[in-house]
């Protein structure tokens, strides 16, 4: 997940980009190309290639290209060392609530592509904005992230982070989910103790 404060300013903007697309940017492929290749790459090609294409801009989301599967691919910051993701309909409302601070409604199992990784979010807490000492803060490599309708459905799954295989981020908050990893996710190094 991308932190709190890569999210200021375009919480409004999200919403209204993906509500009111007929009022969005639209950009050829010769100015954007290597933007809309890069967002691409936060999902399989088999979704990205028909995905809406959107980055922030100037503190507002800005669509780069008009999908066709109903799926959004995203740059959350500036590229070249954006936060990218690519997520369903399922993950587009859940992402509008976490933005306004709202309850999420999840009717369905929704997925979301972080292929490219994030910068780091605490496992604990969905509001925090930099690691604290308490906060179990977290820089996930390449993962894909899960809803489920079942809350339930989370009490058994581990969350450690570091645990060889998926995990519960923000368990007991209304913003849990399942992380999935697509790679080996390397165990922080701990500064050294002074003598």
């Amino acid at each position: 997940m991308i932190t709190p404060e890569e999210t200021k300013g375009i919480r409004t903007a999200f919403v209204g980009a993906l509500m009111l697309a007929c009022c969005s940017a639209y950009a050829d492929d010769k100015p954007n190309g290597g933007n809309i290749a890069h967002i691409m790459r936060a999902g399989p090609r088999s979704i990205s290639k028909g995905a809406t294409i959107m980055e922030v801009r100037n503190g507002k989301m800005v669509e780069l290209r008009k999908g066709t599967n109903g799926w959004v691919c995203m740059a959350m910051s500036g590229l070249p060392d954006a936060v990218t993701m690519c997520i369903d309909k399922e993950w587009q409302s859940f992402y509008d609530a976490y933005l306004n601070n709202k309850d999420p409604t999840v009717k369905g199992i929704g997925t979301a592509y972080m292929l490219l990784g994030d910068r780091g979010v605490s496992n604990t807490d969905p509001f925090a904005r930099g690691p604290t000492a308490t906060n179990n803060w977290v820089v996930s490599g390449p993962h894909i992230m899960i809803l489920t309708p079942d809350p339930q459905q989370l009490d058994e799954l581990p969350t450690d982070p570091w645990n060889g295989g998926p995990w519960v981020m923000w368990k007991g908050t209304k913003y849990a989910h399942i992380m999935v990893p697509t790679a080996p996710m390397p165990k922080p190094v701990k500064p050294a103790e002074k003598e």
